[in-house]
């Protein structure tokens, strides 16, 4: 029996859901995805009808004009380094409005100190915090002079912040292209879409970046990354990632094109379940006193629960709980540990087919004050609601 409190967030899901399963429908329809499409190309990939008509059904879902979409792409973190190299040169200015990036960027934009980062070739990087979870308006209207692209994460990272919402996004969108149109506003999407029924390129962002074991994988990609927006923009991507002159029109598919058609098709459903498992972690956590990010009845603008234990035995605990009630290495027992890209040990839970997949269900987190879990993801709700109560078992015992 679902709690009448609960029920009513998830009806909002059910309607969301449907909503974006629409949207799915309607782009394979105009773009007639066959049979056909499933078929693989290998070497070089030239005449990849499967890889280049998913590639326009993104572009029909995010109603922009191209979009880049992936096996090649090894994570979301490299697709936006692909995009950062592909938009940036010597001397240019990169400005994040929504703080610090997330870890894995901190060394391919260089704070922190690599060879390889575009501070090594000549790019400046600033940065400019929000304000309670906001964008500082006043002071992105002093700092545009000179910026060549604006980047903007969505999703709260590793930090305790809140998500930012299309609203939020679409205003400040305006602000910086009302000063001076030709700056390039960037979008990390990852974890965001179809959690909400208008995506970043529809309010105005030029070109928006998101991974395929993330939402719209639907946990069957396994692998890959996009990259949509703007035509111009994603020719450049498109060259970064393979090479100038070829650029989109090659990459093999090698057998991926029916996963990610798949997977992109159940994805809207596979998000409604992360959401409600979301939800009922927020709800069932918020009444044993720990505080949550967003609480059970917020707006949610992305997949992912926080919850804050000030405890670093009970955060160990609780994601260990996870992988307890995980389908895949349920019988392992996540520690933590170094990660590459990480500066702090991270504990991880990840029972998922794909390796590092967070939309599937799992949870993970930096070992650092106030010990912060970063819950997300589930196949369905069946199997996140038994995670969840697992988790909340191992805690409490």
């Amino acid at each position: 029996m679902i709690d009448s409190n609960l029920k009513i967030e998830f009806d909002k899901v059910d309607a969301l859901t449907l909503y974006n399963s629409k949207k799915v429908l309607d782009a394979f329809h105009k773009n007639n995805v066959s049979e056909i499409h499933f078929n693989s190309t290998s070497g070089y990939g030239y005449n990849d009808l499967g890889r280049d008509t998913i590639e326009k059904v993104y572009s029909d879902i995010f109603k922009c004009e191209d979009a880049l979409v992936r096996n090649q792409f090894i994570s979301g973190s490299h697709a936006l380094t692909v995009a950062f190299f592909a938009l940036l040169r010597p001397n240019d200015v990169l400005l994040s409005i929504s703080g610090t990036p997330y870890d894995t960027l901190h060394e391919v934009i260089g704070i922190k100190d690599n060879p390889s980062s575009l501070k090594s070739y000549g790019v400046i990087y600033k940065q400019i915090d929000l304000v309670d979870d906001n964008f500082d308006y006043d002071k992105i209207k002093t700092s545009l002079d000179n910026v060549k692209v604006v980047h903007i994460q969505r999703s709260k990272g590793y930090s305790t912040r809140k998500s930012l919402s299309i609203s939020k996004l679409e205003k400040v969108i305006k602000l910086i292209k009302d000063i001076n149109k030709d700056i390039i506003i960037m979008v990390d999407n990852c974890y965001c879409e179809f959690v909400n029924e208008k995506e970043p390129t529809e309010v105005g962002a030029d070109i928006v970046v998101g991974s395929l074991i993330k939402n719209l994988g639907g946990t069957i990609a396994p692998n890959g990354a996009y990259i949509v927006g703007k035509r111009d923009l994603v020719k450049l991507a498109g060259e970064r990632l393979t090479l100038p002159g070829e650029g989109k029109e090659v990459g093999p598919s090698l057998g991926i094109n029916k996963s990610l058609l798949q997977g992109l098709a159940i994805s809207p459903s596979v998000v409604g379940s992360a959401l409600k498992t979301a939800i009922l972690a927020s709800y069932l956590l918020e009444q044993k006193g720990y505080v949550v990010e967003p609480k059970y009845n917020s707006e949610r603008v992305d997949i992912v629960q926080t919850i804050t234990f000030n405890d670093r035995e009970k955060l160990i605990s609780f994601v260990q709980g996870i992988q307890k009630g995980s389908l895949i290495d349920a019988s392992s027992t996540p520690i933590p540990s170094d990660m590459p890209g990480y500066d702090d040990e991270i504990i991880m839970a990840s029972g998922s087919f794909n390796q590092g997949s967070s939309i599937e269900l799992s949870c993970d987190a930096p070992l650092r004050s106030p010990y912060v879990a970063y819950l997300q993801g589930a196949m369905t709700y069946e199997y996140g609601y038994l995670g969840v109560m697992e988790a909340i078992n191992n805690l409490e015992n």
